[in-house]
């Protein structure tokens, strides 16, 4: 009976991890990065990676990470404790198997489209009526269409940017923004169109990612 204990909690186990995965998905995040990141919180490992500061900048997903954490830490007990009391005949494992049966019936829920399309709203709904702005991550806030891209240009000693004006390299009626230079520790915000750049200087660019890989990748390697 220990032995079935335990394979129907890791049942239950894949069946929550499956339900997280589905969750986070809900709030625009990539099936592969929610997976691995579900995976992470919940056993307490690699969850330092650059990608956890999506689940951390974002509040619908700092909630659903909480909980997977401490239902980690719960499950890790629980496992220890069974694995030691392997031969002792205590387990109730028929209530373990109607607790996944419920759990897999919610995953089968959440994967109906029209569920999820109404989970979806009602995420995006609370974080427009309890977040400010600034509380969400810059994946939500600027990168709204498939080729808007947020990076950072370092004008090196040969690059053609040099002594020339944010002006001249902003070009009108296309999306590509300059948002501010880094120059040392100023960050020039102000009259930045009239700033000429100087071996150094950090971009903080904004626009289409193609237009960003032509204007500035190109011209550097000519």
């Amino acid at each position: 009976m220990g032995i079935i204990f335990i394979l129907l909690y890791f049942v239950i186990i894949a069946a929550v991890i499956e339900i997280n995965v589905i969750l986070f998905r809900l709030t625009d995040l990539e099936k592969e990065v929610s997976r691995f990141q579900v995976i992470s919180m919940l056993t307490g490992t690699g969850f330092t990676t650059g990608e956890s500061e999506l689940i951390l900048g974002h509040p619908v997903r700092r909630r659903l990470s909480m909980f997977l954490i401490l239902f980690g830490a719960f499950s890790l007990a629980v496992i220890i404790s069974s694995i030691s009391n392997i031969l002792a005949d205590e387990f109730r494992s028929m209530e373990l198997v109607f607790i996944a049966a419920g759990l897999f019936i919610i995953i089968l829920a959440l994967k109906i489209p029209q569920v999820a399309k109404s989970l979806g709203k009602t995420f995006n709904k609370q974080m427009e009526e309890k977040f400010e702005l600034i509380d969400l991550p810059i994946r939500d806030v600027l990168l709204k269409e498939e080729n808007d891209h947020l990076t950072e240009i370092y004008i090196h000693k040969e690059s053609p940017f040099i002594d020339k004006n944010i002006c001249e390299i902003e070009e009108e009626g296309t999306h590509l923004i300059i948002l501010f230079v880094t120059r040392g520790d100023l960050i020039i915000k102000e009259k930045k169109s009239e700033t000429k750049l100087q071996e150094g200087d950090k971009l903080l660019v904004f626009g289409d990612r193609e237009l960003i890989k032509k204007k500035f990748e190109e011209k550097e390697k000519k």
